[in-house]
């Protein structure tokens, strides 16, 4: 009998996404014959999830977990918005939020690489492969991030059930009531306007220094005959008012009565009306599917493809 290497066992999984167990059975059984472990797979129906691997997995939901001063942020995707709603799918994603809340991985290979804490025989990509076949769509667990709060406490917001997250880490010497609302409503101005920064500290000088070059050229193209010290002007202006829009604290409070308050004076505002030291520390914000090119299918082809 042909001995089964662990090279095999990963080739045989990569091929049709079943478990690392059932593959070294598979192997084991057809002695090596890796054409014919595939058909194993298949016969014995542990290859189902392959036959899904290919599909776009852009839809799904966005969850967090907060535990005392720990929270995670987690996105599993699905092909449906269907499934998303599921109360299986669901409870499997509260089961990745709780393992994604302590786990040391640094990234999502290792992450699916570890043992799945409810059943420790098993890894999370076994356990994944699992869901696949239950479900009966693709699925991917796409990302998490990890928050501590040194000193203060983290907010939690979704929206949409589950199509956008957010965590907001408030440092902060007072926790009470109206401190809680105001973080929660950072966390939905997050949610609701996509800033790309916490604050202009966290802006890359090489993205300042490519955009004055960019609007420095555009100034020049508009007003040719103006003096440097107009094009500079100009140039601060724009950059000013980008950053306003990409800089959550920057940005104007969407709740702001007057229409102007910025995020930041928002903060200042209900810390000093609370005798309270507060900085928004970070924030990480999860959109269900952003980034995933969706496959876009005419309907009526689709079904006839199926029929055939």
């Amino acid at each position: 009998m042909a001995a089964v290497t662990a090279g095999m066992v990963k080739e045989l999984r990569e091929m049709t996404g079943a478990g690392m167990m059932d593959c070294k059975k598979a192997l084991s059984a057809t002695d090596g014959d890796m054409d014919k472990a595939v058909e194993f797979l298949r016969e014995n129906g542990m290859a189902k999830a392959a036959k899904k691997a290919g599909r776009i997995a852009a839809e799904g939901i966005v969850k967090t977990l907060v535990e005392g001063k720990d929270a995670v942020i987690v996105e599993v995707n699905s092909e449906t918005d269907f499934v998303a709603k599921n109360a299986d799918f669901n409870a499997y994603v509260d089961a990745v939020a709780a393992q994604a809340l302590t786990t040391k991985a640094s990234d999502i290979d290792a992450f699916l690489a570890e043992p799945w804490a409810k059943e420790p025989s098993k890894t999370v990509a076994d356990e994944l492969s699992s869901q696949i076949a239950v479900i009966g769509e693709n699925l991917k667990i796409r990302r998490f991030a990890q928050i501590h709060a040194e000193n203060g406490f983290i907010a939690s917001y979704i929206h949409m059930g589950g199509k956008i997250g957010v965590l907001v880490d408030v440092e902060t010497d007072v926790v009470n009531p109206a401190i809680e609302e105001m973080a929660k409503n950072v966390a939905m101005q997050a949610a609701a306007l996509k800033p790309m920064y916490t604050s202009r500290d966290e802006v890359d000088a090489e993205y300042i220094e490519k955009e004055t070059e960019i609007l420095t050229a555009a100034a020049r193209n508009e007003k040719p005959d103006a003096n440097d010290k107009i094009i500079e002007g100009m140039v601060k202006g724009r950059i000013n008012k980008e950053l306003k829009e990409v800089c959550l604290l920057d940005q104007v409070y969407v709740k702001a009565e007057d229409g102007k308050q910025s995020v930041s004076a928002y903060v200042s505002e209900v810390a000093k009306a609370n005798g309270a030291n507060i900085k928004i520390k970070s924030f990480v914000r999860f959109e269900t599917g952003e980034g995933i090119e969706k496959k876009n299918e005419d309907f009526a082809a689709e079904v006839a493809a199926q029929l055939k």
